[in-house]
């Protein structure tokens, strides 16, 4: 019994059908049947139900196929292992991003990578912190760029940048009228703010001083419904500085930016990762190429 029979076993069994699964093989269908075959004659059991439109594995052949897709991954990974080794940037990376970061950061971040790292392939994620944070623990996720702090002391943190935030109102909005803002002056207006689950909630309720409970506010699902809202006069609220430049023209005809003074309230943006996942080097390169070189509208961390 060789790998290679097990890799045609679940290709087989992927496809349901002897020619689809010898073409994804690279192989004739006569070869592949013949592996199989072979396969079934050195354990002396019928793996697959013939008689069917679909070639079906029968159910000692599920429980071996279990075990084969087990052996086959296992395989594909020491190849990555010794590939990473080589070069720890020739790799893929599931990586999650908060939704308040990834549509305004990314952009830049991904064409950073690339020049820098062109066999490094980022597959995206956008996921709340909460979400984040539990595939990186059961391992569905590599890396996460999320708000600081996090306090899971399985994961490495690498702080990025500081994000500052800025005031959004209604254009007709007394404050509107002056250039720079003071934290204090958003403690009696209408906080409209992104709804139960998202960090920058919690972080616009902290930079204001208030608790969730002391007032009723409007809640959005997205900062771009936040804009439209604020727009439509129905109160005021923070944006990270990333997310000002990315609001559709209809917006910027209603709604008025405004800084605060210095120092002006922020956050901080970090990449995560599992402490003990392997080739560590891969993370901390990437970390330090977002840092290289950040947007105009942030500071190093």
């Amino acid at each position: 019994m060789t790998l290679q029979e097990l890799k045609y076993l679940v290709a087989l069994a992927d496809h349901g059908h002897f020619g689809r699964a010898a073409e994804a093989c690279f192989i004739t269908q006569s070869t592949l049947s013949t592996q199989i075959k072979k396969l079934e004659d050195f354990l002396a059991i019928t793996l697959f139900d013939r008689s069917l439109k679909r070639v079906t594995p029968t159910p000692i052949g599920k429980e071996i196929l279990a075990a084969a897709r087990h052996m086959v991954e296992e395989a594909e990974h020491i190849r990555e292992l010794a590939k990473h080794a080589q070069n720890p940037m020739s790799r893929t990376l599931q990586l999650g991003v908060i939704p308040t970061l990834g549509p305004y950061y990314l952009p830049h971040a991904l064409t950073l990578v690339h020049k820098r790292h062109p066999d490094l392939r980022l597959l995206l994620r956008e996921e709340m912190t909460s979400q984040i944070l539990e595939h990186l623990i059961d391992g569905k996720l590599d890396a996460g760029l999320l708000a600081l702090p996090i306090t899971d002391e399985s994961l490495r943190i690498e702080p990025l940048f500081y994000e500052p935030f800025v005031a959004a109102l209604p254009a007709d909005h007394p404050l509107a009228k002056r250039q720079l803002l003071k934290v204090s002056d958003l403690m009696n207006e209408k906080l409209l703010l992104l709804d139960e689950g998202h960090c920058l909630r919690d972080q616009a309720l902290d930079v204001c001083g208030i608790g969730s409970r002391d007032r009723e506010e409007v809640r959005a699902t997205s900062l771009e419904t936040l804009r439209q809202m604020v727009g439509m006069g129905l109160g005021l609220t923070l944006l990270p500085a990333l997310a000002v430049d990315a609001g559709p023209r209809i917006s910027k005809k209603t709604v008025e930016i405004r800084p605060f003074k210095s120092p002006p309230p922020r956050r901080t943006i970090g990449l995560v990762w599992r402490k003990r996942a392997p080739f560590p080097e891969t993370f901390e390169r990437l970390a330090q190429t977002l840092k290289r070189t950040l947007p105009s509208q942030v500071e190093p961390a």
